[in-house]
């Protein structure tokens, strides 16, 4: 965690600090409250240590001020002033814990470990508050397809074992929800599942994302800040995209599955990281080898164990099924009562190659679901690549907004791309503008 130290006494600030430090987190400190303030308006804190004494200034008027600039910050008081009513008050103020000087290191490591167990379980819970208002069903672990069958069960396996896996499939074959599946098996269930798109941001912030940095190593880091590795400690790093990881950063994704160490952008500290690592491509990544866009030592270190999803194409006794599930989950999202589809309707979906894979399912029964008028999806409320559906244009020319225009034909091109590289150049746009958009309209 980041913690601000609030005190006036020098001594106090320093043991403080090396007893926190001790645990890993990283430490910023105050002697009065208008410095802390300023600290608290530029920077990110998770919690903070406040002295209720701070020369003239009362500690327990500055906590609602703290709390006002942070609201999500964990602040623990502490005073040689102790009794029972400083005590309550604080606590009635938004305090988070109470410490009576003098105080020992050790007091302070287990208040800052139930801290650190706190912001843990609430980030579980937002997690699964999260997946709850998730655009997709959960996935289901079963198939009649021999195909998914094997990849079930080595998920099953996998998840087992802290190993590497290297997730392999066209673009929407769900390696996403099957990275997730691994962790939700796994030992590292109750700590986070951590996304990194590899192609979403530039080399340097992709570095950072990944990694973190310091104050002032590059224009713009204004502050401290943890990376993706140090948000997954105890859990998943799940990176996707894998394929589009550029060379420069490959040798630290290296050194951190080997070593299990990496250093913030702008540091000098060697930090550990406690993480499980997934990563997921649509690429041919030893192709890539031998064109040099990829290191054969991190190919070989992340194909541990290596999982190839097959496309829908390849398994079709699952079209229906999953169709079927989606069906439900659209139509309880629409308030909609849906029976299920017509005979044409199930023939349409049967017929496609799907080469958008479940991405393009999904987005072509959520479409359907809006757009019929009974309680079964017709041919014709499904999209034109079926058999009797509508003629292609989508929104053009009705009645509606550009947004909704730009949201259909986005989709649509998604469901007709096999990677966001390739709808990137069909759409004109760069591929680090697409990811923006599908994650601001949920695409």
């Amino acid at each position: 965690m980041n913690v601000l130290i609030i005190d006036d006494e020098e001594n106090i600030r320093k043991t403080t600090a090396m007893a926190l430090e001790s645990m890993g987190h990283e430490v910023t400190t105050a002697d009065r409250g208008g410095a802390a303030l300023k600290m608290l308006e530029g920077a990110k804190f998770d919690a903070s240590v406040l002295d209720l004494k701070l020369r003239e200034e009362n500690g327990i008027d500055l906590l609602p001020e703290m709390l006002k600039r942070s609201p999500q910050l964990s602040v623990v008081v502490f005073t040689a002033y102790a009794s029972i009513e400083t005590a309550v008050e604080a606590m009635r103020r938004g305090a988070a814990d109470y410490i009576a000087k003098p105080f020992t290191p050790d007091q302070i490591r287990q208040v800052m470990a139930r801290i650190e167990e706190t912001r843990r379980l609430r980030g579980r819970v937002e997690e699964l508050e999260s997946r709850l208002k998730a655009d997709s069903p959960e996935i289901a672990m079963d198939s009649t397809e021999p195909a998914m069958q094997k990849v079930y069960e080595m998920v099953m396996k996998a998840a087992a074992s802290p190993a590497t896996i290297l997730l392999l499939g066209e673009s929407g074959t769900g390696k996403t929800r099957i990275a997730r599946a691994i962790h939700d098996q796994s030992a590292q269930r109750e700590n986070a599942f951590v996304t990194v798109s590899c192609p979403s941001l530039s080399r340097e912030l992709l570095e950072s994302e990944l990694f973190g940095h310091t104050k002032g190593a590059f224009t713009g880091a204004a502050t401290n800040t943890w990376g993706k590795v140090a948000q997954a400690e105890g859990g998943t790093l799940f990176l996707d995209e894998i394929g589009e990881l550029p060379l420069e950063i490959q040798p630290k994704l290296l050194r951190l599955l080997q070593e299990r160490e990496y250093e913030r952008v702008g540091d000098t500290i060697t930090r550990r990281a406690n993480v499980r690592v997934i990563a997921a491509t649509n690429k041919d990544l030893k192709n890539a080898v031998q064109e040099n866009r990829f290191r054969e030592d991190l190919y070989y270190r992340l194909n541990v164990i290596s999982i190839r999803l097959p496309p829908l194409r390849e398994r079709p006794a699952d079209l229906i099924p999953m169709a079927r599930a989606y069906l439900d989950f659209f139509a309880a999202q629409c308030a909609k009562r849906m029976t299920g589809f017509t005979p044409e309707a199930e023939a349409a979906i049967r017929q496609y190659s799907w080469p958008g894979n479940l991405r393009e399912l999904r987005n072509t029964i959520e479409r359907a679901v809006i757009l019929a008028l009974g309680e079964k999806v017709d041919a014709s409320d499904l999209p034109e690549h079926a058999p009797g559906g509508p003629s292609e244009g989508g929104a053009s020319g009705q009645l509606v907004s550009l947004e909704k225009v730009e949201i259909e034909h986005i989709r649509h091109v998604l469901g007709r791309t096999s990677s966001l590289d390739e709808a990137a150049r069909v759409l004109d746009i760069d591929p680090a503008t697409l990811y923006r958009k599908r994650k601001r309209f949920g695409l």
